[in-house]
């Protein structure tokens, strides 16, 4: 390929804000030199001629992108890289930073730009020595964020092979990793405490309260103006006396005003306590620069924000009284404005779905949220799933303003959960495509355990983001594009379910013979057309109830022996002819097939009985078609 000629630095540009566009990457800040070089070096592997070239290789191949993001973002790194550094992090700089706090006060860490997670280990790994595993695992929380969604997925894995543990000594190797087949795996108990999520340092809200911020030859890769930014986010994000260690290829030399060094060789700082940061470097991506011309509105969108929030919400005093309830909880719960004012004991909602009380108390005492899950309310007819989470609103210095209850329904979840035990092993037919969704639920558990991380590192941010909206609103359009995203991939998940269902349905009606399923307990839990038509009795008569309790014609003396055999034995069926009196009133025999549904541990989870009638009563139903 060519060398770009310096009139194409305007064709380069719009290569930068295409992946900003297209992929939400932005480059702009970056040296020019090296990023240039970088890009061209992906252009001569593909062959294109020039910058609009290569837009158009990344308009018609979406792999691209990830060729040329893992061409940008040189991911370098390993354990205890630069030792002496290390050493005098482990000899000085934690030491001080324990000192410097109570034995039960939470330590905060911070490892940006941490790539495949070496130097989020390589963290833990130093604190877990200095304090005890079993402190750590009580005080520490590590948040290691990377713009990389790759090198993420390889970081939360927590395998390296040996050549990538190079540098980490014997005795630690033993200590904090199991042998997994080829590959070294961290210690469970201790990755808990290391929570791995996207952080864009140009972009996205910073991390507040942090005593040990750790960025190692990331600076170098942005231009000053864009380094200048960075800085005075991680100035905002360390707390009083925090401590900041940088890479070797790093100099704060401008920017004394934010930080003191304590070891310039070693790239040691600590936060400067007379200045501060410019707050206008922490709003939401996208608003920089623009502040509220008029804030007097804040107070009634911040109440109308909390009011039409679709998840149920009450707020109670540090006196338990109701000060705060929502729209859906009004309608989930029968609340209304008259029982602002009232204790939260005098409520139905106290008690109903669940006991607040002990929750509301343990809250209150400990400082820290709760969270229930599974439980059940039975409200009409209806069965809702609700997770709980009690949360202490703490102010500052830690005083206690009150209590907030949100109610979660996960009724989608749990029906889900029901589809899925209850569908296993019905039809033949359907088995290939369980099979199918049980690879996507393992795949779908996966992910779950890397969005949950991903929410941890979020809530962290808009921590930080709260606390600028003191004087500034910017962060709240940020956060509802973010609840837009969720309840869209919650609509999507009903669509799912909804045509499983509609499936499942088609199916039952499709069989013209009586198709009934029952479960362990000999409760009804399908009652397809053919059941309704042979005996005369609609599904939801029949649905939920006992098998042997209905009066529809089957002779219960020679029924009970065959479903009960199903019940006991995974492997049963039988088949046998019954005499019995059909919906009209008709003496008829009918051909009982009757076979054991069979569970993932290999016993019997209910029984699926086909019911036909035959002979020439058979033949009249079949030529006069009708419903009861």
């Amino acid at each position: 390929m060519t060398e770009p000629r310096p009139e194409a630095d305007d064709e380069f540009e719009a290569v930068l804000g295409y992946l900003k566009e297209s992929r939400g990457f932005d480059f702009t800040g970056y040296k020019r030199t090296s990023l240039m070089r970088r890009v061209q070096r992906r252009m001569s592997q593909v062959g294109a001629e020039s910058y609009a070239d290569y837009v158009d290789q990344l308009q018609v191949n979406a792999d691209e992108f990830v060729a040329l993001f893992n061409t940008i973002l040189i991911n370098v790194t390993g354990f205890f890289r630069d030792p002496e550094a290390w050493a005098y992090l482990r000899e000085e700089v934690i030491p001080a930073v324990l000192a410097e706090r109570s034995p039960e006060e939470a330590i905060r860490v911070w490892s940006a730009g941490c790539a495949a997670g070496q130097e989020a280990y390589s963290i833990a790994i130093a604190l877990a020595d200095a304090l005890g595993t079993d402190a750590f695992r009580q005080r520490v929380k590590i948040y290691a964020t990377d713009v990389d969604e790759e090198a993420l997925a390889q970081a939360r894995h927590a395998a390296y092979t040996p050549d990538e543990l190079e540098g980490l000594p014997e005795a630690k190797l033993a200590e904090y990793f199991e042998q997994q087949g080829s590959r070294y795996v961290f210690r469970k108990d201790l990755r808990r405490s290391v929570i791995f999520g996207r952080n864009d340092l140009v972009q996205d809200a910073p991390i507040s309260r942090i005593d040990l911020l750790v960025c190692r030859n990331t600076l170098m890769y942005f231009n000053a103006d864009t380094q200048t930014k960075i800085l005075e986010r991680f100035h905002f994000a360390l707390a009083p006396r925090g401590m900041m260690f940088l890479g070797k290829a790093e100099m704060l030399l401008s920017h004394t005003r934010l930080f003191e060094p304590l070891d310039l060789k070693q790239r040691i700082f600590r936060k400067s306590a007379g200045a501060a940061a410019g707050h206008q470097h922490f709003g939401a991506a996208g608003y920089a620069g623009r502040r509220p011309a008029d804030a007097t509105g804040l107070d009634q969108l911040r109440e109308h924000a909390f009011a039409t929030s679709p998840v149920a919400q009450i707020v109670v005093t540090g006196e338990e009284v109701v000060a705060l309830v929502n729209r859906q909880a009004e309608t989930s719960f029968g609340l209304s404005e008259r029982d602002v004012g009232r204790k939260l004991w005098d409520l139905d909602v106290s008690y109903r779905p669940i006991t607040l009380r002990p929750y509301v108390e343990q809250a209150r005492l400990e400082r820290r949220a709760l969270r229930v899950k599974d439980v059940e309310w039975r409200r009409g007819g209806d069965v809702v799933w609700y997770e709980v989470h009690v949360n202490p609103l703490l102010g500052k210095e830690k005083s206690l303003l009150g209590v907030s209850v949100v109610f979660h329904d996960v009724s989608w979840a749990r029906s889900l959960l029901g589809e899925l035990e209850y569908t296993n092993g019905r039809l033949k037919s359907a088995y290939e495509e369980l099979q199918s969704t049980n690879e996507e639920l393992e795949t779908t558990n996966e992910e779950l355990q890397s969005t949950v991380e991903e929410l941890e590192t979020t809530n962290e941010e808009l921590q930080s983001t709260n606390e600028e909206l003191e004087t500034m609103n910017e962060e709240l359009h940020s956060t509802n594009d973010e609840l837009q995203t969720i309840n869209d991939a919650l609509r999507d998940r009903g669509l799912e379910l909804d045509e499983l269902n509609d499936f499942l349905e088609s199916v039952l009606t499709a069989v013209q013979a009586g198709i009934v399923v029952i479960d362990t307990e000999m409760r009804i839990k399908a009652w397809n057309r053919g059941a309704e038509n042979l005996w005369g009795v609609r599904r939801e008569e029949a649905t939920g109830t006992h098998l042997l309790n209905l009066d529809i014609g089957l002779p219960i003396a020679e029924l009970r022996p065959v479903v009960r055999d199903a019940l006991a034995d995974a492997g049963s069926r039988a088949e046998q002819t019954l005499d019995a009196v059909n919906r009209r009133g008709r003496a008829v025999e009918v051909r009982l097939l009757c076979s054991a549904l069979q569970g993932r541990d290999g016993q019997s989870v209910g029984a699926l009985l086909m019911m036909e009638e035959i002979g020439p009563a058979a033949e009249e139903t079949v030529s006069s078609p009708g419903g009861c």
